[in-house]
């Protein structure tokens, strides 16, 4: 079953979910979480929903310290929503997903029910949730030998190669000499080894197919193009695609991007402009294309200048490129001011500028973005933090921490700040706890090895 998007939800799913989010924002879990359960209850497949009620889970169960003998007390209230789970998983996996949602809203760390709630997932043909589900048990259970074997099939079930082969690292360094987990862990690095290499588009497919000329065209495609006579090809072909279709965006954006590949920019900006021009000049993405063709210009001009020996011209061109990045930029989120992605690229920007209170106004209305939220609330501490204004840069990033229910790359980079920002206010203890987050999961992080030996010794 496919993911479906909030940009695809009917307007009624569109406004539960903005008010959950907003509940989310202001700390009410509890009305939060019914509002996504609404949400889920009309658009099981809005991914997006299940992650922020995984959140509002989780920290409301936090919130009120449970632990062992919670989870046995809910295993206890909950037994007769698990048979009913389990009786409606053949007949109507979408109904028992939905048992179990209820069920981990009391105790979303609760084995039988993350158990019962993973197998609804699959039945309902939602791997997504499985996994979303199994990510988080692992936060909680980092060393629980079923979970992450479970997570670790799961992830090469769906083609996410590298991360299985992760998990599976993990398993063999708990049981080294456990048979089936080195064959698993040999199997992974196996799957994962061949996706990178590409070697699944190997094999005798030519055979099956009776259009060789289209055999041919998608073999240059796949291989990422590498030589000028199959990029020459390719744009003989979208050529000849927009001449028959001439008011199709699709065809000259993609004929835009073989001339970058084959570093013909002027030609590039030339078709994107046309494209822009057919649009009615108001499409974004093109907008950003656009951008990215000048500045890939500037990238060929500074490594020209350095192949040369020209370090001060490089130089000035680099400065130069930074400039234009900046202020185009700034031009994008005033011709398209209600687009938040773009005023979170210009917070960035600004941020790596030194312009803190112009990217503190960006990230402040970037966070109303649920994809972009964290990272707006991460930045907008950093730049606290390079006000010296430590007590608010912890508040963002205790805001955004209570909002991450996966230990991924921004949680740990959130991690990782609230726990440098304490060691500079002098609460080493608290900043030694954050640390150790990290640690567990990940101790080639940055510099976490040293901190917490050095914590140790």
């Amino acid at each position: 079953m496919a993911e479906v998007t909030l940009q695809e939800a009917p307007r009624k799913i569109r406004d539960m979910y903005e008010k959950g989010f907003a509940a989310m924002e202001r700390g009410n879990t509890h009305y939060a979480m019914d509002m996504f359960m609404n949400v889920l209850d009309l658009e099981p497949q809005l991914l997006k929903a299940r992650h922020f009620l995984r959140a509002a889970q989780v920290k409301e169960f936090k919130s009120k310290n449970g632990g062992q003998m919670t989870h046995v007390l809910s295993s206890i209230t909950g037994i007769f929503g698990v048979l009913s789970a389990n009786a409606a998983l053949k007949k109507d996996p979408l109904k028992a997903l939905k048992i179990t949602e209820s069920l981990l809203r009391s105790d979303p760390l609760n084995k039988m029910f993350i158990d019962i709630h993973v197998r609804s997932a699959l039945a309902a043909d939602l791997p997504e949730v499985a996994l979303l589900m199994l990510e988080v048990a692992r936060e909680f259970y980092p060393k629980d030998i079923a979970i992450l074997k479970r997570l670790g099939q799961l992830y090469l079930d769906n083609n996410l190669t590298a991360k299985g082969r992760e998990v599976y690292e993990i398993l063999l360094s708990l049981k080294p000499n456990d048979p089936k987990v080195v064959k698993a862990y040999k199997d992974a690095s196996a799957l994962d080894t061949m996706n990178k290499g590409g070697w699944s588009d190997a094999g005798s497919y030519r055979d099956v197919m009776k259009d060789t000329g289209e055999a041919t065209r998608l073999e240059q495609e796949a291989k990422a193009v590498k030589t000028t006579k199959d990029i020459d090809s390719l744009i003989e072909d979208s050529l000849s695609k927009i001449q028959k279709e001439p008011d199709n965006i699709n065809y000259r954006r993609g004929l835009a991007d073989l001339y970058v590949r084959a570093e013909r920019m002027d030609e590039a900006l030339q078709t994107l402009q046309e494209a822009q021009d057919l649009s009615g000049g108001a499409d974004p993405q093109i907008d950003r294309a656009i951008s990215n063709v000048k500045l890939k210009q500037f990238d060929h001009e500074i490594a020209a200048l350095k192949k040369a020996g020209d370090t001060d011209g490089a130089e000035a061109k680099q400065q130069e490129r930074n400039a234009f990045e900046l202020q185009d930029a700034a031009e994008r989120v005033k011709r398209y001011p209600n687009d938040l992605q773009f005023r979170y690229d210009l917070g960035v920007l600004q941020y790596h500028n030194g312009q803190l209170n112009e990217a503190i106004q960006q990230f402040q209305q970037a966070q109303r973005n649920p994809q972009r939220r964290t990272r707006s609330l991460y930045h907008m501490a950093l730049c606290f933090k390079q006000k010296q204004q430590y007590d608010i840069a912890l508040e963002q990033l205790e805001k955004a921490l209570s909002e991450m229910p996966v230990m991924d790359a921004t949680k740990k980079d959130t991690l990782y700040e609230l726990g440098s920002i304490c060691e500079t206010m002098g609460d080493k203890e608290k900043a030694a706890r954050y640390f150790k987050e990290i640690y567990s999961v990940d101790i080639g992080y940055r510099d976490i090895s040293e901190k917490i030996e050095k914590g140790y010794a």
